[in-house]
């Protein structure tokens, strides 16, 4: 299901979009850079998130592993 919708965009960005696509194709390439824009930066905050985590947990982790890797002298 499509839903209209009514945007302002500055002259530059109108002529770009019509420099890029048809008219008739406006639509499909605002929502294809929309789903694009939403999906990169659904994978940053992932990749922040996962880099906090690890940071946060390495102190832990280590203790882990020392628990589990003893290497004998």
């Amino acid at each position: 299901m499509n839903r209209r919708l009514t945007i302002t965009l500055p002259e530059q960005t109108v002529r770009m979009l019509d420099r890029a696509v048809s008219r008739g194709q406006r639509s499909r390439l605002i929502d294809e850079a929309v789903r694009r824009f939403i999906n990169d930066q659904g994978k940053a905050n992932l990749r922040e998130q996962l880099e906090l985590g690890a940071k946060v947990r390495s102190e832990r982790d280590r203790e882990i592993g020392e628990e589990w890797f003893v290497l004998p002298d």
